[in-house]
């Protein structure tokens, strides 16, 4: 190793996959966090290698677009020594016919440890981790979850705040296309934090309140009381129709702005997944201002996913 530092595996961890968030405990998110800072430590910042996973492999099986995420999911295992199988289903036997499944059994049978998959179908790794004898990361699923995210943006608010714990956390945007808000809700909620759903309403349903949420058509309204604002791009790809008139009425109610900023709590933390598009979710002075936090999360990725790679394959040697 690069460092002192050791690290203990965890007795209480017991899963074989990470599918979702919302079916992890609360202690279970802990745990995944926790070792993310450590992981993060240990290796100087997501910079430097380890050996802790030497020997096996991880497959990334993406059958979407991702730059952060498919790149994020290899240099985290290659942080902590294992060895990276791409594949894209473009130019793949998938485009000759093969089902996604019998795609994944192949991938599977050149010995590889974790399958991290992404797919437009909500479900999924689900289906996958019933099929496979290897543990199966989700990376996203349609518009359902995709749980390293949802993770990662935790552990950035927790390194900055301390606990997520009492703060007000807003997710403004695109709920109803985007898996990063389902993963982000259901895991701040364990961890008590109030979370406010914020955006037009044809695309935030009122039916998030029935399930303990609180829903807000005006950022404006809400922006006093937060601590944390997570800003969900647009995702006009998933869309049939235009959920408003146009960009610029969805970024003059919705866009953080410079003066939104001044309007908001000292400190408050600007959050976004990514691909952000500027001039519509945020301008460019608070993208690269000093309440923004993108390329952090970016970084916490890599810890967030060495964390998930090294519960999973359940090595407890260290």
């Amino acid at each position: 190793m690069s460092t002192a530092e050791t690290i203990e595996y965890p007795a209480n961890w017991t899963r074989r996959h990470l599918l979702d968030l919302e079916s992890l405990s609360s202690e279970e998110i802990v745990i995944l966090l926790d070792t993310a800072d450590k992981l993060k430590r240990m290796t100087d910042g997501c910079r430097r290698k380890l050996s802790l996973l030497t020997g096996l492999t991880c497959a990334n099986l993406f059958f979407e677009n991702s730059t952060r995420t498919r790149n994020s999911f290899s240099l985290a295992a290659k942080r902590l020594g294992a060895d990276t199988v791409e594949f894209s289903s473009a130019g793949s036997s998938v485009a000759k016919g093969e089902s996604f499944v019998d795609t994944a059994k192949t991938i599977e049978s050149m010995g590889v440890d974790w399958v991290v998959t992404r797919h437009s179908t909500p479900g999924t790794p689900h289906l996958l981790s019933r099929e496979l004898d290897c543990s199966v990361l989700n990376a996203g699923d349609g518009p359902h979850e995709h749980p390293t995210q949802g993770l990662l943006d935790m552990l950035t608010i927790r390194q900055h705040r301390g606990q997520i714990a009492g703060l007000t956390v807003a997710l403004v945007g695109d709920i109803a296309h985007s898996r990063t808000a389902r993963s982000n809700i259901w895991g701040l909620k364990k961890l008590g934090a109030h979370v406010i759903i914020c955006g037009p309403p044809t695309l935030v349903s009122q039916r998030w309140s029935e399930l303990g949420f609180e829903v807000s058509y005006s950022l404006d309204e809400i922006l006093p009381r937060c601590d944390v604002l997570n800003l969900l791009r647009i995702q006009f790809e998933r869309q049939s129709a235009r959920p408003f008139p146009s960009v610029q009425e969805y970024a003059a109610l919705y866009a953080m702005t410079g003066d939104r900023v001044r309007r908001s709590k000292d400190g408050i933390l600007i959050m976004a997944p990514g691909p952000i598009n500027r001039g519509v979710e945020i301008t460019p002075e608070v993208a690269d201002g000093p309440h923004s936090v993108i390329l952090e999360q970016v970084n916490n990725g890599i810890a967030v996913r060495m964390a998930a790679l090294w519960l999973l394959a359940g090595k407890q040697e260290v």
